[in-house]
């Protein structure tokens, strides 16, 4: 086990198999030696270098579940969990990356996805191609089937037209899930989900999102104008993308509470080695119970937003309901997040108001934990109706 390791104790290590816990050291290992050197650099720059997607794509965490047959690595999403927890200790932006590639779009295909489109996709998706989840637009943010794109029958294929914004992944992927609408009058029986080729005819990548928080990640607009798109490219029935878009968003959730479980996890070790380091009257302020009591608080919200995470995605992979226990692990995780964060900032004090020292940019990067695959309000919303039976 690689030194780095040794120190991280909080980890519920009881509730992982031998093969789990090697693989989310390989991961964190990875994230150690390769990801972090790079982190600065691509905050900075607002990208992710395509040297570095490579390397996710060879070390087989582009395809967690996809099966071996087609190039994936066979495993299940509990392990993707794993995975993008582990990155996003290092960096949000190649979790969410890895994180919308497996538990949004491989795991899509693989859920509705017929042999043709597995058989397609999946060897790229595992190896090469980046995908990317297009569901929200300008009028369709928390009321996600307030579609506008359409998609109409032309016979032998299909033409979108219509804008999606705010899509992860968009400037690297080379194919999208589109949900469009077949029929406004039906409502959300008319959305249906399309694969879409970066290459296909009417599609292109719109501007590029100047953010906060997860900066390397690309988020951009998507711009459908009679966008060609083959009548064996639907991804499950005509009509039933409504259930895909649901189904797929309740899963993205585990997810993303995994990606602020990590970034948690990361401001935590640093503010708990800051505080061992800085001196004040003469001590470590490690050694003043006001601090004792802050990485205390902070340890403690860590580990219950894990639990939960992991709770969820096991419930998940089991096949047992997991609708409501995704929506607290997202709706805690994040919470979490901002938390510990914020008092990792006030630990270091004024050094951690500024960008000489890494503990801002976790601050900068939780925050959309609260908005993306659904605002915290939704998640509330989710978990009372569950509670009340109404969902």
């Amino acid at each position: 086990m690689p030194e780095t390791l040794t120190t991280h104790r909080s980890l519920p290590l009881t509730d992982l198999s031998e093969d789990e816990m090697m693989f989310r050291d390989q991961v964190r290992q990875f994230a150690e030696e390769r990801v972090k050197p790079l982190v600065h650099k691509m905050d900075q720059e607002s990208q992710i270098p395509r040297s570095l997607i490579d390397e996710c794509f060879a070390l087989g965490i582009m395809g967690v579940e996809i099966p071996e047959k087609y190039q994936g690595s066979g495993a299940t999403f509990f392990m993707s969990a794993l995975v993008v927890e582990q990155l996003a200790r290092i960096d949000a932006s190649v979790a969410v990356l890895v994180d919308v590639q497996n538990t949004l779009v491989n795991n899509a295909i693989l859920r509705w996805g017929n042999e043709d489109l597995k058989a397609r996709y999946f060897p790229k998706l595992a190896t090469k191609w980046v995908g990317a989840y297009a569901l929200s637009e300008a009028g369709s943010g928390s009321d996600a089937f307030a579609l506008a794109c359409r998609a109409e029958d032309k016979g032998d294929h299909w033409n979108l037209t219509g804008r999606k914004l705010w899509i992860t992944n968009a400037a690297e992927a080379e194919l999208y899930i589109v949900l469009a609408t077949v029929d406004p009058a039906k409502g959300y029986k008319g959305i249906t989900a399309f694969m879409v080729e970066r290459t296909f005819p009417g599609f292109s990548v719109g501007k590029k999102e100047d953010k906060l928080g997860i900066r390397a990640s690309s988020t951009c607009e998507l711009i459908l104008e009679n966008c060609r798109v083959p009548k064996n490219n639907v991804l499950g029935e005509i009509g039933k993308g409504y259930k895909i878009a649901i189904e797929t968003l309740n899963e993205g959730r585990i997810g993303i509470g995994a990606q602020m479980v990590g970034v948690a996890q990361g401001a935590y070790e640093l503010a708990v080695g800051y505080s061992q380091e800085r001196q004040q009257f003469g001590k470590h302020i490690s050694e003043f119970q006001a601090v004792q009591f802050q990485l205390a608080e902070m340890a403690l919200q860590i580990e219950a937003s894990r639990l939960l995470t992991y709770n969820a995605a096991r419930l998940r992979d089991t096949g047992a309901p997991f609708i409501k226990e995704a929506a607290m692990a997202k709706l805690m995780a994040s919470r979490t997040a901002e938390l510990v964060a914020s008092k990792a900032i006030e630990v270091y004090g004024g050094y951690g108001f500024t960008r000489e020292y890494p503990v801002e940019k976790y601050f900068r990067d939780q925050k959309v934990g609260q908005i993306y695959e659904g605002t915290s309000n939704m998640q509330l919303l989710v978990i009372a109706k569950q509670i009340l039976g109404k969902m």
